[in-house]
């Protein structure tokens, strides 16, 4: 068995994806484990090649598994906590990055202000596992009772300081209401309060509002067949990528060269207002926390935003008409 640690959120997961299909794909024979949240799960099964969730709590203990994995892969951190945890299944081998104070002197060197996917894409090829960086895809749930053909606004984070003010949200989604899409506002349940004034202020009607009445699996679903989305830096602009649903996601204070969307996908459009963050070239969002809005994401004005749907939205015509 194959036990690999990503005890995160959602857009953790989806950066994750290109490591754990390489870790299938490297093993096929073998049951891949996946460690981590509980409520993740509607979310694993999209991923693919993953035959078990392992339920996580951050890095609390985990059951040991009977018998002892045989690899264990460090997909969370750089240690030594996480690399500790994973030890104490007694895996015959352990994949991770170099942490002597672990007692992990094997594996590469950690390297700040990396992208997300890369990071674990290197730890693999250290090891001699081939892993692609685009293998970024998500199956695609069917829409249900989800609504087809949304553009998406999401303006919450659980990161004060990545949360664009919901006055320009509220412009946003008006003006995309004024251009004929069909707008919904989408969030967590604690976040539906804030979904509300963002939808009143756009002068949605209230069923535009979807915060807290999607599950994971449902919002994944929506996002699968959104015709657009619009959000920070936050897991929701992951399952844009995942799906290739047209997206632009508000950067600040860590910047898109950590965690943005491919490059290379001119549909996807990742808004930056400095070459680095508060906290150095990396970005650190805890340099902000607890004082609202970090001052670089602020700095992106409606108009930009509005600009940079245009050109999203721009390259799909583009694409379709080369691909016909």
């Amino acid at each position: 068995m194959i036990l690999a640690l990503r005890a995160l959120g959602v857009g953790d997961l989806a950066t994750a994806v290109p490591a754990l299909r390489a870790l299938r794909a490297a093993h096929p024979d073998r049951e891949l484990a996946l460690a981590a949240p509980a409520w993740l799960a509607p979310l694993v099964d999209l991923v693919g090649g993953v035959d078990r969730l392992v339920p996580a709590t951050g890095l609390a203990p985990l059951d040991r598994p009977d018998p002892p994995p045989d690899l264990a892969v460090n997909l969370h951190g750089r240690g030594p906590q996480s690399h500790r945890l994973l030890a104490a299944t007694r895996p015959r081998r352990l994949l991770a990055f170099a942490n002597p104070d672990a007692g992990h002197a094997d594996g590469p060197d950690w390297r700040p202000g990396e992208h997300e996917v890369d990071r674990w894409c290197r730890l693999l090829h250290w090891y001699g596992i081939p892993a692609d960086r685009a293998d970024l895809a998500l199956r695609r749930p069917p829409a249900g009772p989800t609504p087809a053909g949304v553009s998406v606004v999401h303006p919450g984070s659980k990161i004060p300081a990545k949360r664009w003010p919901a006055g320009r949200f509220a412009a946003v989604a008006r003006a995309l209401a004024g251009r004929g899409h069909r707008v919904v506002i989408t969030g967590s349940a604690d976040e539906r309060a804030l979904a509300g004034r963002v939808a009143r202020r756009a002068g949605l009607a209230p069923e535009a509002v979807l915060a807290g009445r999607t599950d994971l699996g449902g919002l994944a679903a929506l996002v699968a067949h959104a015709r657009l989305v619009v959000s920070g830096d936050t897991g929701v602009a992951h399952l844009a990528t995942g799906y290739g649903t047209p997206s632009v996601v508000l950067f600040g204070p860590v910047p898109p060269s950590g965690w943005g969307p491919p490059p290379e996908r001119p549909w996807h459009r990742a808004l930056w207002a400095g070459e680095q963050g508060p906290g150095g070239p990396e970005g650190d969002w805890s340099a902000s926390a607890g004082v609202g809005t970090d001052p670089v994401l602020a700095a992106i004005g409606v108009g930009e935003v509005l600009a940079a749907v245009a050109e999203a939205e721009q390259a799909v015509r583009v694409a379709g008409a080369v691909t016909a």
